[in-house]
């Protein structure tokens, strides 16, 4: 009970408070963070109350940096490569640098403290990394644009071996009262960035060909659970003269490469299964390290406070200056940056200023800061002072930076994309992949060794595969009038048919008719169906809100989009009339750019638009929606 009760208490506190928080719109680990703090403080909290640092670095960080990596893409990563690595390394090392020198100044001359500069470079070594945790909860809560998220996402997950490397070769020299050269700090970066790397790689290796031998869903997500450990702990093991490799990055290799191969090497039940335990891991371990940050506060001021070489408003200036340094660092290293890859490198992918200006004060620090503060030695120069500075950094960035990061990503005009944006590249990628279905259709169907497909098979399959499409287009347009689109009166329809099946599924269990397994596969099989159809229109209120235009990658992806007259005028403004004509009804209109026929679109009854399209052969139509502007053509199945 000693044990069960705090668990219990710690997590009920965790999802009250991120409840309360989404309801009224407030960062759940600032509000976490800061009621811990208020908590420490409390007569009934035990005290001293101190997260031993090995159960952060081993427990919690494994997992929430495989939870992160897990989201993370590949192929963005990729794409930003060189904004990652620059911001990853050597930034880090500019902040660990010039913290040092800061903390050095502050406690050596203006102190009189009798602290090498190794202890003050160890310190800028531990506040030097942006969390991944806080990092993510910050960016997304906000709404930044993708591109601004994977960067912090990108540098968060892998500057934590610069920083951890850092520290130890720092720590090292100001224990041991000696100097580590600059041969030795960069083998140990070496050894932990590439050993790290290929660790990680080994792993993923493992892991993958054990996955691709498992079909048990709860077996494969069982092996996601130890994945983490299995990357992590080798590379930790690895010590070669003193240096470590990077359980950190093995972690993050592993977890970024099982992402990208997790639709090959699992199958599609295990993939759901995982994100919906992955998902609810995260969340608790992530906002469980903020509620423990804070918890930590009064022990970690009590420690100053009866230190005898400093006092508690000496040090408490003294972090307000290093926090003030870190946060100014960061700008006047990124800024620059940015303004070379743009210019005089003219990087082809280069940040633009509003993006670095953003980028540049998204550094919130979080768990990492704070672990590898504790880690230092007790024999370590002016510990204890050197952790409330971490403290003071991590709850100094997640306020400051954290609260107004939403409002100066609002007066630079950046935003996550248009959720209609999303809505329009998801439906042609979603027409492309059911032409392909339908393809391989016609294929198996044409084979004259394969045994014959009865026709009401062929057309129900054709039918399904239409309806997919349909309803990725139906997620588009601003709507005439309140008629509902023929896929939205299906999901209506059928929800109420399987709330119905459920209630008869139900009764029959009620009345003892039904075998436990049987009714778990049967109840399994509705609840995915409901869910799948719930989760349909999850967004859709947020699709009327700004004009949808063509995405940018996207324009001009052919000649006839490219040639296209977006100023023909219509035919007529409100109505199909051929619709008009036959007594139908259409769901969206379309506007041929060629000759200006209106027509409606493939998830209304008479189709008219491609229709038109086939009889003329006017290959472009741009969407005649209130609020939107893109274009699609016909003979090329592509945006522009």
């Amino acid at each position: 009970m000693d044990v069960a009760l705090p668990i219990l208490l710690l997590v009920a506190t965790v999802v009250i408070i991120t409840t309360l928080s989404r309801r009224v719109s407030l960062s759940a680990p600032l509000v976490l963070t800061a009621l811990g703090a208020l908590a420490s403080y409390l007569p009934w909290m035990p005290f001293p109350f101190e997260v031993d640092p090995e159960v952060i670095l081993l427990g919690f960080l494994p997992p929430l940096l495989f939870a992160a990596a897990s989201q993370t893409s590949l192929i963005d990563l990729g794409r930003n490569r060189i904004q990652i690595l620059s911001l990853s390394v050597f930034l880090v090392l500019f902040t660990a640098l010039g913290v040092g020198v800061v903390a050095w100044l502050l406690l050596h001359s203006w102190l009189g403290l009798a602290i090498p500069f190794a202890a003050a470079l160890a310190l800028g070594g531990v506040v030097a990394p942006p969390d991944a945790v806080a990092a993510t909860a910050v960016a997304r809560r906000i709404g930044l644009p993708k591109r601004v998220v994977t960067i912090l996402e990108g540098e968060s997950l892998f500057n934590d071996a610069t920083a951890l490397v850092t520290v130890r070769t720092a720590a090292a020299a100001a224990v041991t009262a000696g100097g580590a050269s600059l041969f030795i700090a960069s083998r140990d970066f070496l050894i932990a960035s590439i050993g790290g790397a290929v660790v990680g790689l080994i792993a993923f290796k493992v892991i993958a060909y054990v996955r691709t031998h498992v079909t048990e869903p709860v077996t494969d997500v069982a092996i996601s659970f130890l994945s983490p450990w299995l990357a992590y702990l080798p590379a930790e093991e690895i010590n070669i003269d003193g240096a470590h490799a990077s359980g950190v990055i093995a972690v993050v290799v592993c977890g970024v490469l099982l992402a990208h191969k997790a639709p090959i090497i699992q199958t599609a039940q295990s993939r759901v299964y995982e994100r919906m335990n992955w998902s609810t891991i995260q969340f608790l371990l992530e906002n469980l390290v903020f509620l423990l940050i804070g918890l930590q506060t009064r022990t970690i001021v009590d420690a100053v406070v009866h230190d005898p070489n400093i006092g508690l408003g000496s040090a408490l200036l003294v972090s307000l200056g290093v926090l003030v340094t870190v946060m100014l660092l960061r700008p006047i290293f990124v800024m620059p940056l940015a303004w070379l890859w743009k210019r005089p490198f003219s990087l082809a992918n280069a940040l633009s200023l509003r993006e670095a200006a953003i980028i540049s004060w998204a550094g919130m620090r979080g768990v990492v800061t704070l672990a590898a503060a504790f880690l230092l030695p007790e024999n370590f120069p002016q510990r204890e002072a050197i952790v409330l500075i971490a403290l003071v950094v991590t709850v100094g960035t997640l306020i400051i930076q954290g609260f107004s990061l939403g409002w100066l990503s609002r007066r630079l005009d950046l935003h996550a994309p248009d959720p209609r944006e999303d809505a329009l590249q998801a439906a042609q990628v979603t027409q492309a992949a059911v032409r392909a279905g339908g393809a391989e259709l016609d294929r198996v169907i044409e084979d004259p060794d394969a045994p014959p497909v009865p026709a009401d098979i062929e057309h129900a399959l054709r039918a399904q595969a239409e309806r997919r499409a349909n309803l990725a287009w139906e997620r588009l347009g601003g709507g005439r009038d309140d008629s509902e689109a023929p896929t939205e009166v299906y999901r209506r329809l059928r929800t109420a048919m399987l709330q119905a099946e459920r209630t008869k599924v139900l009764k029959m269990r009620d009345h003892g008719l039904l075998d436990h397994d049987i009714l778990r596969t049967v109840m399994s099989s509705l609840d995915i169906e409901e869910s799948m159809i719930a989760s349909i229109g999850d967004r859709e209120e947020q699709m009327r809100d700004r004009m949808l235009l063509t995405p940018e990658g996207r324009k001009g992806g052919c000649e006839d989009l490219r040639d296209a007259d977006s100023s023909v005028e219509p035919e007529t403004h409100d109505e199909c009339p051929e619709c008009i004509r036959e007594g139908t009804t259409w769901v969206h209109l379309r506007l041929c750019l060629t000759c200006g026929n209106v027509g409606c679109c493939d998830s209304s009854v008479s189709r008219h638009a491609t229709r038109h399209y086939e009889e003329t052969g006017h290959p472009v139509m741009r969407s005649f929606e209130p609020g939107e502007a893109w274009r699609w053509c016909f003979k090329h199945n592509l945006l522009g």
